[in-house]
Formats: structure tokens, sequence, C-alpha cells
């Protein structure tokens, strides 16, 4: 559609040169002349209009054709990094369960660095890792796989690498999210806690044992009517 209109406005530029102006006024025909002057203004500022309008439309033009040549070549990238990703992923994983005794050979120092120079081209095409472990989880670039105990929203382990390519990610990081566990700390209804001992702490910070007798914090032991043991319980006696 811009193309056309380019085309029309060239047109019309080149048409205009030969519309006929009409007759000369005579020479003393003041007001003639002043129309006449008046025409070929208006004939000028159209000029001009259709020649910025046709400047306009050609840079435009040229805008989005870098805009789509540009697009094509991200996606180009984009298409080259998810297919190279899957060899990057083999080669760590058999890096990672290299035998101790084998380290050092030359063929596994040949491997290392045909991995090095995957991330070598993987780093000059702009892609980066994208961070996990230890971050909170975030859905834009994670992707929770199960979860572990751990630090509540956390990601506790990496299952697969994930990658970006400048701003957009072409790979999400495959995670693990930590699950704080419902067994860590128990609690009554009454706010009670059980410790280790199997005793019971109220909120006053006496213990209760399986016996419903209360130590105190001196450690003396209290029965259900609150006397110690070993006192007896005397009455109002009469001299």
């Amino acid at each position: 559609m811009t193309e056309e209109r380019q085309q029309e406005a060239e047109e019309q530029a080149e048409a205009a040169p030969a519309t006929p102006s009409g007759p000369e006024p005579p020479p003393g025909d003041l007001e003639g002349w002043r129309a006449r002057l008046k025409d070929e203004q208006e004939k000028a500022q159209a000029y001009l209009s259709n020649w910025q309008r046709a400047a306009a439309d050609h840079q435009n033009f040229r805008r989005r054709v870098e805009q789509e040549r540009s697009e094509v070549g991200r996606l180009a990238n984009a298409s080259f990094v998810i297919n190279l990703l899957p060899l990057v992923d083999d080669l760590e994983r058999a890096l990672r369960t290299v035998d101790t005794r084998l380290v050092g050979l030359t063929w596994i120092d040949g491997i290392w660095l045909i991995y090095r120079k995957f991330q070598a081209v993987l780093e000059h095409a702009g892609v980066q890792e994208i961070a996990a472990e230890g971050l909170a989880f975030d859905p834009n670039v994670h992707e929770a796989v199960s979860e572990a105990p751990g630090d509540e929203g956390s990601v506790v382990s990496v299952v697969q690498k994930g990658y970006r390519l400048g701003d957009r990610v072409v790979r999400p990081a495959m995670v693990i999210v930590g699950k704080r566990e419902a067994g860590d700390e128990t609690r009554e209804a009454g706010g009670e806690t059980r410790d280790a001992g199997g005793e019971t702490r109220d909120a006053g910070g006496e213990a209760r044992d399986a016996g419903g007798e209360t130590r105190d914090a001196g450690g003396e032991t209290r029965d259900a009517g609150g006397q110690k043991e070993g006192q007896e319980t005397r009455g109002d006696l009469t001299p």
C-alpha cells in the first residue's frame, strides 16, 4: 500500500509541470496577475506536500524493511540455539559422569575442549544461562517440575539449565522448588507445643508430663491441684 502511494505521488509530481497554467493576463491586469500568482503558490504547495508525503513513506518503508530483516536474523539465531542446546546438555551429562580414574586422558580433554567451543559459540550468538539455583522461583524464566524439602518458594536444584537470547527466553530452566514440611513443628489447638521428650509446654512455659503433673521453673513437681509433692495439706488448726 505504501509503495502504491509513493508511486502515485511521484506520478502526480511528474505530471504536474505539464498542467497548463492558462493564458497569461494582460500586463496591466493587476488582479489577473494576483490570481495567477495565487494559483502558482497553491500548485507549489501541492508539489511540496506530495514530495514530503513520498519522502515520509519512503522512510517508513526503509525502517520497516530493517526491522523485518533484524527480526528474521533473531529468529534464525533462536532456531539455531534451540537445535544446539540438546547437544550441549548431552556433553554436560557425559562430562559429569566421567570416572575420576579417566581424568587427564587425552580423549577426555578433547571432549572438554569441544564442550568449551560449544559454549563459546553460544556466547558469541548472545546466549546467556538463566540463573536459578538458590534464587526465588520466577515463572517467567523457571519451569517447576517437582517439589522437595527446602525454603518455601526457592529453587532447590536445577534439572535442566535454561537459556535466554537477548531479552527473549529460548528455554526456561527446569527446576525443583522448595516446600516446607508440615511436620516441622506440631502445635496443638490450645497453643501447646510438644518437645522431644514427650512433655507438653503450655503458653506459660511450664512442662506437663504424661501423668498430668506440672513442673514449674524450679524443677518441682505439682499435682493437678497445684500443690507440691512431699508437703502435707493442712487445714485450720485450733490451738
